[in-house]
């Protein structure tokens, strides 16, 4: 068979086996796993694309497994919504959908070789989080057809970057001069326009018999569908932070029409709450950056033709957009794809050992130092610190799943300061985080995490017991930076909740 052109940047796509295309196969598959999302998706488009050329339909396969670490009744419902999503905006339209929750530890094995059996080949998300590589590398050692990976994580290709870029500033030098070039290719708001796909006939029998498709209950999300997954049920969905693209666009919408403007100056201020929201939506793949990158500029009425001509690796002026939007960009493209830099070329990502040489040196040097508080794992959990501030913010991401960015960094720099080492920290952290966070197992939470031990950042003075060199923060210098009573009238433990407060309107 010839080789076949795509309209996919060359740099995003990888075949992750030397198995045929099967021209024969009843249907393309897309296993959808990273990029839960209907548009701005270079692998649906890849599908699409294929099933095109093949003349054949297509089927995408989503689903949740419930024997990874951390599983509970709060991820599982985030990511239920958007599955729920999917079955309805794709009912009647041509393209299969089969959502597949997985009952019990293992039940879903076998399932997606089932489904490879009788597929032309197979497009699968490429993305370096959590156990999808691992997963993704074994499925397609199994797979008798061709397994096509796409990735879609963010405006610069993965595998455009020149090497481990160690910290932001080297990563924004050359985001500045290589950025400008990839932005013309992004992927379609609209996947399925233009020829209509030969129509889905329907999921096997013989497979929708062994591996039933998730019910209407079971998508929902009740607490009764859930109560019967073996997943942890002490951590409950959040009400007012519903997964799924629709709740994706909104939160952007009303970030874009009401804190952009004050996001330069107010977006370390706790009780301010103008930042965006968007973490949790970015890490399951509910929103792409390139249809938040279109929406700011649409309000910025802005081109990639202003993008200035410098590559100084300073975060103001490259963008040509209002300082507040440049602010927010820096976060969204020079941080994130910084964490996913990292973690597409290292495998260490969440481990001590992945610390800067310097970092670790001066750890290690004050491991020995006198903690006069040491806290376990129970009392971190529990919020059961003297620090009011740092109870508060532990108390916001059990009720909520997120901490306030600003905060985030003095809660894990706490943790540093309370634990009996360095390693310890970093266990009580991920611990921490990913068991309640959103957005939790993701790479770029795993840069917060690690910059509070040194990623990213750089030696400072005066070294300091207990954290040598390593940055310093503290709940006095930042009950003096910034308005922190209303945050701890909110958050303190025994302080009321907002659950059932949707999307934050009071």
């Amino acid at each position: 068979m010839p080789a076949h052109r795509s309209s996919i940047p060359a740099l995003r796509l990888r075949n992750l086996n030397t198995a045929p295309v099967r021209p024969d196969g009843e249907y393309v598959l897309y296993w959808m796993t990273a990029f839960r999302r209907l548009s701005w998706n270079f692998a649906l488009d890849r599908a699409v694309e294929r099933a095109r050329e093949l003349n054949k339909p297509l089927l995408i396969f989503e689903a949740i497994r419930c024997g990874y670490r951390w599983a509970s009744d709060r991820l599982h419902k985030f990511v239920l919504d958007g599955m729920a999503e999917h079955e309805q905006a794709l009912a009647g339209s041509g393209v299969g959908y089969f959502s597949y929750v997985e009952p019990a530890d293992g039940a879903g094995s076998g399932l997606l070789e089932a489904l490879a059996a009788r597929a032309c080949l197979i497009v699968a998300d490429d993305a370096p989080v959590f156990f999808l590589p691992k997963m993704l590398a074994a499925a397609a050692e199994r797979s008798k057809v061709l397994v096509e990976a796409v990735d879609s994580n963010g405006l610069l290709p993965i595998r455009a970057a020149d090497k481990t870029h160690l910290t932001a500033y080297s990563l924004r030098r050359f985001l500045q001069g290589e950025l400008p070039r990839h932005l013309g290719d992004l992927p379609a708001a609209e996947p399925f326009s233009g020829s209509p796909l030969p129509k889905f006939g329907g999921v096997p029998r013989e497979i929708a018999k062994r591996w039933p498709a998730a019910s209407s209950e079971m998508l929902s999300g009740t607490s009764g569908a859930l109560n019967s997954l073996p997943i942890d049920h002490g951590i409950p969905p959040v009400l007012e932070t519903p997964g799924g693209e629709v709740a994706a666009r909104a939160r952007l919408g009303r970030f874009l029409e009401r804190n952009l403007s004050r996001y330069g100056e107010a977006r370390n201020e706790p009780a301010e709450e103008v930042t965006s929201g968007l973490s949790a939506y970015l890490h399951f793949g509910h929103i792409s950056t390139a249809e938040i990158l279109i929406e700011l500029a649409d309000q910025e009425d802005w081109t990639p033709a202003k993008i200035g001509p410098l590559k100084n690796g300073k975060k103001e002026g490259w963008w040509g957009m209002s300082a507040a939007a440049e602010s927010f960009l820096d976060e969204l493209v020079t941080w994130r794809e910084l964490g996913y830099n990292h973690a597409a070329r290292r495998d260490d990502i969440d481990r001590y050992e992945s610390l800067p040489a310097w970092a670790r040196e001066t750890l290690e040097a004050h491991e020995s130092d006198p903690r006069t508080e040491i806290y376990s794992l129970a009392e971190f959990e529990a919020a059961q610190t003297r620090d009011e501030i740092w109870n508060a913010a532990q108390t916001q991401l059990v009720r909520e799943g997120t901490i306030h960015n600003y905060l985030r960094m003095l809660w894990g720099k706490k943790v540093l300061h309370w634990s009996r080492s360095p390693r310890e920290a970093v266990e009580i952290l991920i611990e921490l985080n990913n068991k309640y966070a959103l957005d939790g197992r993701n790479p770029n939470s795993y840069s917060g995490i690690f910059w509070c031990l040194g990623r990213y950042d750089r030696p400072w003075a005066p070294i300091r017991p207990i954290f040598g060199a390593i940055r310093y923060m503290s709940s006095d210098s930042t009950r003096r930076k910034l308005k922190i009573d209303r945050y701890l009238a909110r958050y303190s433990p025994g302080a009321p909740g907002r659950q059932g407060e949707l999307f934050g309107l009071r």
